[in-house]
This record gives C-alpha cells, structure tokens and sequence, in this order.
C-alpha cells in the first residue's frame, strides 16, 4: 500500500514542481503525514527528488529559449552555498523543531500569497 502512496505523492509533487510552484511544498507534508516519514528524511526525499526534476526542466527551459543563463548561474551557485551551510546546521535540529519550522514557513507563504490576492483584486476595481 505504501508503495501507491509513493506513487501518487510523486505524482502530486511533480506536477506542482512542473507548473514550477515547488513539489516540496506538497511532497514534505504529504510525506510526513500519510507516510510517517520523519522531517528530515522527507526533506531528503525533497531535495533528492528536485534535483532530478530540476535537471530535465532547466534543459526544457534553456532549450525554450526562457532562462538568462548568467543571473541563473549566479542565483544557482549562492543558492547551492547556503544550501550546503545550513544543511550542515539542519543537523542538530530535532525532527519536531524542524516540522514546526516548516509548518510555520508554510502558513507565512500562505499568508503572503493571500494577501498578494486581496491587493491585486482591489487594485483592479
């Protein structure tokens, strides 16, 4: 039964990384979950999978003509610094401390996409 639960989870989260909204957004939770996977190993999971959906879309995207290689470059390679310095940090933090983390990141996202919504709406009146 897990393994159709994988299935779809991926599904899921490929979908929203294809559309470019980030399957992570979706993948931790639902992960976390339906699944029992601990944080950490769901954001493992994440990363894991991301990197591999990211290297067939960034060569649709360049094939398309849609990506301005130098600034890609250049937010890729400080991207992949901090990603390695916090991930060394990551550590040390419990499970619980890092779902809570992630929760709160995902209500503030939220918030701000909401907020987004409401502005642009009263603008166009």
């Amino acid at each position: 039964m897990n393994q159709v639960f994988f299935i779809l989870i991926g599904l899921i989260s490929g979908i929203a990384g294809g559309m470019g909204m980030g399957g992570g957004t979706l993948l931790i939770p639902l992960l976390s979950i339906f699944l029992g996977v601990v944080q950490k190993e769901a954001q493992l999971l994440n990363v894991f999978s991301f990197v591999i959906m990211a290297i067939f879309v960034v060569y649709i995207h360049i094939k398309n003509k849609l990506i301005n290689v130098f600034p890609a470059i250049m937010f890729s390679v400080l991207a992949a610094v901090f990603a390695v310095i916090f991930s060394l940090l990551v550590k040390d933090i419990s499970n619980t401390t890092l779902k809570t983390f992630f929760g709160v990141f995902l209500i503030i996202l939220a918030l701000i996409q909401a907020f987004s919504l409401i502005i642009k709406k009263r603008q166009k009146k």
